[in-house]
C-alpha cells in the first residue's frame, strides 16, 4: 500500500478528533514497535499497532479504513505497559472504534443472529461485539 502524503491526503480534523476522544498524544511514539512486538492479538490483525500509530500520525484516514487492528485489540493493555512513552494504545484503539461506529453504520446486525447463536455464545463476546462492531 502506498502511502501518499499532501495537503489532501493528511486529514488534520480526524487526528483532532482521535486526540480529544482519547485525550492521549499519538505524536509521541517514535515507533520503536515495543507495542507491535508485545501484541498477544498479531496473529490476527494486518497492521500491527505499530503502523496504525504511524498512519495516525501521518492523518491517513483512508488508510486506516483498511486496517483491522482497532476492531481486534483485546483492549489488554500490553502495550500500553510496555511503551516507553506512557501512551495508552488501548484508549486511541477505542477512539478509532468510536469515530466508526458514531456513523451509525451497524457491521454486525443482531437481528440476523440464530437463536441457538445466541445460546451458545458468551454474553460478554456479544456485549463487546456489539460495542465494536455496531453502530
Amino acid at each position: 500500500m502506498a502511502i501518499i502524503i499532501s495537503k489532501r491526503t493528511v486529514d488534520g480534523t480526524f487526528m483532532r478528533r482521535i486526540r480529544d476522544i482519547s485525550g492521549e498524544n499519538f505524536n509521541q511514539c517514535f515507533q520503536c514497535g515495543t507495542c507491535a512486538g508485545s501484541c498477544p492479538m498479531n496473529a490476527h490483525i494486518n497492521a500491527t499497532p505499530r503502523k496504525l500509530m504511524a498512519l495516525l500520525q501521518l492523518g491517513q484516514v483512508a488508510a486506516l479504513e483498511e486496517v483491522n487492528t482497532h476492531w481486534v485489540c483485546a483492549s489488554c493493555h500490553t502495550c500500553e505497559v510496555r511503551c516507553p512513552r506512557g501512551i495508552d494504545i488501548p484508549k486511541i484503539m477505542e477512539a478509532l472504534r468510536q469515530v466508526v461506529l458514531r456513523r451509525n453504520v451497524n457491521q454486525i446486525e443482531p437481528s440476523n443472529l440464530q437463536p441457538e447463536e445466541v445460546i451458545d455464545l458468551p454474553q460478554i463476546a456479544m456485549v463487546s461485539g456489539f460495542r465494536k462492531l455496531t453502530g
